[in-house]
């Protein structure tokens, strides 16, 4: 079941041809962690998407405070027998109908839908490994276009297929000036001794709610120092760790870049000091 403008109906077509996120992508999109029908980082989702919408020029409704939204999200996992349990949940915001690219009309349109996940807290997988190479087909702009979670997502569509053709399990994506800036569907850390960098938000990279929790969990940290700082190719080989994060999968360790091997030694304990944070246990 998915919640359609506040109206809860079976998860089948919803949207007409015209829709403007199906013809143009004119959309954004927020993807939660919920556990027990509680949407983690809620605070900094909704102020995510409220900066999102002013920066595509969307009229935000005057009913979309952020007790509106959550309620309508508790609404949609009750739908779906999941308010006690974890879930993935997806709140996608699009201008509706009318026009082609000018807008003829200011409608918001909403719909939320979720899906089980099978933990609350977050974990490595010391079995799983996570090889990864550059994707230099295309390159991400240097622009704050490409900092937020829109629905046109192409680079990363084909930098998966990209990775699936060459039996990778994710790739790096570049900016125009060569730079690391993310992977496939993360932000991107990289450990060199005591230092984790990860890309500052104008080169390009999706200003990442679990990014911004972690350089907030590590800003005061007695051992490490946190930068936000562009990455070049070259460093990758100098690294000790790289991981990637979103809030579904938590910290992803890279495993493999070409036939370079990281570690994982302080990936782990931030994700021990992220479930703490969370009150979960590891």
């Amino acid at each position: 079941m998915v919640n359609f403008n506040g109206t809860i109906q079976p998860n089948q077509a919803l949207l007409s041809i015209e829709n403007r996120a199906y013809k143009f992508g004119d959309g954004l999109f927020e993807t939660i962690k919920c556990i027990n029908g509680t949407p983690q980082f809620w605070e900094d989702h909704y102020f995510r998407l409220m900066a999102s919408m002013r920066i595509l020029r969307m009229e935000i409704p005057m009913t979309f405070t952020m007790e509106f939204l959550q309620e309508e999200i508790f609404k949609t996992l009750q739908a779906n027998g999941l308010d006690k349990k974890s879930a993935r949940v997806r709140l996608t915001i699009d201008r509706g109908e009318g026009g082609n690219y000018l807008p003829t009309n200011k409608k918001i349109n909403y719909s939320i839908s979720a899906f089980l996940l099978n933990s609350d807290s977050y974990s490595i997988d010391e079995a799983k490994t996570c090889r990864v190479d550059l994707f230099k087909d295309f390159f991400v702009n240097e622009s704050l276009l490409s900092t937020l979670k829109s629905a046109n997502k192409m680079i990363q569509i084909l930098g998966s297929i990209y990775a699936q053709e060459n039996d990778l399990d994710n790739c790096l994506l570049l900016n125009n000036a060569k730079n690391v800036v993310e992977c496939l569907n993360g932000n991107v850390f990289l450990i060199e001794g005591t230092t984790i960098k990860t890309p500052p938000l104008f080169d390009g990279c999706l200003n990442g709610i679990l990014r911004k929790q972690i350089l907030s969990l590590l800003k005061n940290h007695d051992t490490y120092t946190v930068a936000e700082e562009s990455i070049s190719t070259f460093e990758l080989q100098k690294a000790d760790e790289l991981f990637y994060t979103n809030v579904i999968q938590g910290i992803v360790p890279i495993t493999n870049y070409r036939k370079k091997g990281y570690a994982n030694e302080i990936s782990r304990e931030i994700v021990t000091l992220l479930n703490s944070q969370l009150g979960l246990q590891t």
